[in-house]
């Protein structure tokens, strides 16, 4: 019998792509005794049971392995960061009760714990863990703070990260990365300022913004020209090379919204490879821009792509060009390969259809859809039908529908309001109307606004003409 060395073992694990071969490694470190004698092989193993999905598997080895009870904490560290991987986030902490009694915790230990209680919003544990931080002279450690920091940050304690922020020795790009991007997350309530004031602070810091650093504050930019600034940053710091397709799908994006698409298109066009992210910022900025058949265009030859398979958020992405241009054949098309491709019980995939097959005439289609029992509807769902029905002129459909939404317990918004009303004026329902009107304002609390307000004055205009008297109640 062949005996394989744990060092040899270590590295096919390294390189395992599926199960069976995990399982084969961890077979033959049976035979061999390496759980007993090799812990940096019971340490890969555990990780790679991890990255495969199978953290019962990692918590076997764990368990099984006799070397835990050594001093060391990277057995446990480990397993800690299995349960992070696959978003077990409140098992760390009863494991790490137990890791106390046999192995002291280090940083890496303390930086996983952080990340579970962010996970899971557990703030009182969470401070626990800063005490704890402290009391091991650890608050030095950049990469510990960073975790802690953006524990308060989803905690939403501004005030307490930023002062984490403010109070370390060494920050590193990342510590920058986490308070933008928490900033850019907070929006109007800080300002766009605000998130400029701090990448000059970075550089001034000595640190130079990275891929990640420009993906956040290209959204951020509020015109043409700011955009173009970045744009050339990026260029000039090699930041769009290699296969960072986040940043250029990034810079697609930024052009698409201050109305230049045609250089979106050619920041496309010079991407040696692309993936599926870039291609669906590509057609959404063409949608964007009301530029619908480039869209339609893009997406064909997205299919023709060989390897390149469109995903939901794609399919979303293109539906309204489909509906702009009435292409009923088209979103059919659209409709058969999702069918066929994906499970079509997202939400947001669904209401696109809904109102591509609105505006492309196909009410049956919009219906059969919606009443599709296989997917959850929200209030988006709800107001697209019956904004469906208003666009045909079947307004007593509408109203029926209303009621039947009411009944399951959702409260009408702002746009649901919009919809019943516009049905409302396309089939001169004008006493109903008011009635709604007034029900959405007095029991459901919806703020008047211009569009809602444009829609009462033309059904009270409706109402003058056919009875006089309706425009004084």
């Amino acid at each position: 019998m062949v005996i394989v060395s744990g060092h040899s073992l270590s590295t096919i694990l390294s390189v395992a792509g599926d199960l069976l071969l995990a399982q084969i490694a961890h077979a033959q470190a049976l035979t061999n005794g390496l759980l007993y004698s090799h812990p940096l092989f019971v340490s890969k193993l555990i990780t790679t049971y991890s990255r495969l999905g199978v953290p019962s598997l990692a918590h076997l080895v764990f368990d099984s392995s006799p070397l835990r009870l050594l001093s060391s904490s990277s057995l446990w560290n480990s397993l800690l960061a299995a349960y992070t991987r696959n978003s077990l986030f409140l098992h760390p902490f009863p494991l790490f009760r137990r890791m106390r009694l046999h192995a002291p915790p280090d940083g890496f230990t303390l930086s996983i714990l952080a990340k579970a209680f962010a996970a899971v919003s557990d703030l009182r544990t969470g401070s626990l863990i800063h005490s704890l931080i402290i009391r091991l002279g650890l608050d030095s450690d950049t990469v510990v703070l960073n975790s802690l920091m953006v524990l308060y940050f989803k905690n939403r304690c501004f005030f307490y990260a930023r002062r984490v922020f403010d109070e370390m020795p060494v920050r590193s790009v990342a510590s920058w990365n986490a308070l933008i991007s928490e900033c850019v997350s907070w929006g109007n309530a800080l300002g766009k300022e605000e998130v400029w004031k701090l990448v000059k602070l970075m550089q001034i810091d000595g640190l130079k913004p990275d891929g990640f650093t420009v993906s956040v504050v290209l959204p951020q930019c509020g015109g043409y020209l700011r955009g173009r600034e970045i744009h050339g940053f990026i260029v000039r710091n090699d930041l769009d090379s290699g296969s960072d397709f986040h940043v250029r799908s990034c810079l697609i994006g930024m052009y698409s919204r201050v109305g230049r698409v045609d250089i979106g298109r050619r920041v496309f066009d010079r991407m040696t490879a692309k993936n599926a992210v870039a291609w669906t910022s590509m057609i959404g900025g063409y949608v964007e821009n009301g530029v619908f058949e480039e869209a339609i265009l893009l997406f064909r030859r997205m299919l023709l792509n060989r390897g390149m398979v469109p995903n939901k958020v794609t399919l979303v992405s293109v539906l309204p060009a489909v509906g702009s241009i009435a292409s009923l054949m088209e979103g059919k098309q659209i409709h058969g390969f999702s069918i066929r491709t994906f499970s079509t019980s997202e939400t947001s995939f669904n209401n696109a259809l809904i109102d591509m097959y609105s505006k492309c005439g196909s009410l049956e289609s919009a219906r059969h859809v919606f009443d599709d029992i296989s997917w959850d509807k929200d209030v988006i769902s709800w107001s697209s039908m019956i904004s469906c029905y208003g666009i045909h002129g079947r307004g007593g459909e509408a109203l029926d529908l209303l009621d039947e939404m009411c009944r399951n317990g959702i409260k009408l918004d702002h746009i649901t309001s919009v919809g019943i009303l516009s049905a409302c004026v396309r089939s001169g329902l004008v006493k109903e109307g008011i009635k709604i009107y007034d029900s959405i304002v007095t029991n459901h609390g919806v703020c008047p606004t211009i569009e809602i307000c444009s829609c009462v004055v033309n059904l009270l205009g409706q109402g003058w003409v056919t009875e006089p008297s309706i425009g004084f109640y």
